[in-house]
């Protein structure tokens, strides 16, 4: 049975990608954090090649989602060099976030496209929603705005399948660690809310459905994929802007942030709502398959999407 109470944010139950039991050990994460703060980056680089390469040998099922989305990225049959490359690439970011938790931004080369979408909506104290997806790196663009002196970013996310992970990161610098407003919490949209409401901008990504929630089949990649209509629900109850958000990372210390106007939900008429919603989210879906096959191995959905 459903909840009524904040029903856009009160999962049933979760999907496959929920279900999963998290990979991660502890005892290994702390060990790499320590390298990373200890010896450096490029110490700790070295540990990139035999974290892909167990991925790649005793990870059977993200290696198979890795090759399904893959061929349809590229446009033809991947090897095991491109699944090597995709989990080589997920390792590199979430190293990097441990750099960027430890206030280390500035080592990093962040190029950014449509900066002044949310610097003008900042300037005039303007919450918005920044839609974006499990492409690339969320923590740059979080770590991005901190250095440009933006508004806060809270991020809205279900944490159960990376408990372990975030537990070891978060502490490595407390006061930077990323707000996080759970689902699944009766209280989950009073926040978000009232983080809109301060001004804030408040960070969700838009690709991954939680059972007994509202989506939408769209064409992605040629095939049928479901989507979520909560995010933007939530930015029509709220009448805020949507921003698309993309943090793609380029290999070194290079990253590409782009953000997009996607739909400004506070200026549509109630009996637009449900056209003008679909067409943000086909919208949506369009520019993440075009962010998707400018840097494949940013997508780090190791499940079968499409099932």
């Amino acid at each position: 049975m459903r909840r009524h109470v904040d029903s856009e944010l009160v999962p049933v139950r979760g999907p496959d990608w929920v279900a999963r039991p998290e990979r991660s050990h502890t005892d290994v994460i702390r060990f790499i954090v320590w390298v990373a703060l200890t010896l450096g980056r490029t110490a700790a680089r070295a540990l990139l090649y035999p974290t892909a390469l167990y991925f790649l040998t005793f990870s059977s099922l993200a290696r198979r989602a890795s090759e399904g989305f893959m061929r349809r990225a590229l446009g033809r049959r991947p090897g095991v060099t491109d699944a090597f490359r995709h989990f080589h690439c997920f390792a590199a970011t979430m190293l990097d976030r441990v750099f960027l938790l430890n206030g280390q931004y500035a080592r990093f080369d962040v190029r950014v496209q449509g900066a002044e979408i949310v610097e003008h909506m900042a300037a005039r104290g303007e919450g918005c929603v920044l839609l974006g997806a499990h492409l690339g790196s969320f923590e740059i663009v979080r770590s991005l705005a901190r250095a440009a002196g933006g508004p806060q970013v809270s991020l809205v996310m279900y944490e159960e399948n990376a408990r372990k992970l975030t537990s070891v990161l978060d502490a490595i610098n407390p006061k930077l660690a990323p707000k996080v407003i759970a689902l699944g919490k009766l209280d989950s949209m009073l926040k978000v809310r009232t983080a809109l409401e301060c001004g804030g901008v408040v960070g969700m990504l838009g690709d991954r459905t939680i059972k007994g929630e509202g989506t939408m089949p769209c064409d992605f990649f040629g095939e049928p994929a479901s989507f979520p209509l909560g995010p933007f629900r939530i930015a029509v109850m709220l009448k805020k802007p949507m921003v698309l958000m993309f943090g793609l990372y380029r290999g070194g210390n290079r990253y590409d942030v782009y953000f997009e106007q996607l739909i400004d939900m506070g200026q549509i008429e109630r009996a637009q709502r449900d056209v003008l919603i679909e067409q943000a989210l086909r919208r949506y879906v369009a520019r993440l398959e075009h962010y998707c096959r400018v840097a494949p191995c940013n997508w780090f959905n190791f499940y079968d999407f499409w099932k």
